[in-house]
């Protein structure tokens, strides 16, 4: 059981920053997958970044470049750091965690989103 808490968002003007955070607790696990979700007013919930396991990150053609996914083990947390925000990223922004199969991730655990609003 694991539970996902998001912080960070906010409102920004076009061209700023921010950073998004997920603090994970329960029972965790180091192998777990962990990547960032969001979804706009007008879209589909949508993959934005996704940590392979062997650490390298996968991005969104849509924020490739200006978005980076770290995460700190010791303190079970995710991070999104956003740069060159537009108002297409407008949108509530989730975290989600779960097993790392042999193809693919299963996402178990969501947090209950932070929003983002670009201006």
């Amino acid at each position: 059981h694991v539970q996902l808490v998001e912080s960070g968002g906010g409102s920004v003007q076009a061209g700023g920053s921010l950073r998004l955070s997920c603090s994970a607790s329960g029972t965790t696990n180091s192998g777990y997958c962990m990547a960032w979700f969001r979804q706009g007013p007008e879209n589909a919930r949508e993959g934005v970044a996704q940590i392979e396991a062997d650490g390298s990150a996968v991005y969104a053609d849509s924020v490739k470049g200006r978005f980076t996914i770290s995460q700190d083990a010791a303190k079970n947390t995710l991070y999104l750091q956003m740069n060159s925000l537009k108002a297409e990223d407008t949108a509530m922004y989730y975290c989600a965690s779960g097993l790392r199969l042999p193809t693919r991730c299963r996402y178990d655990y969501w947090g209950q989103g932070t929003q983002v609003t670009v201006s």
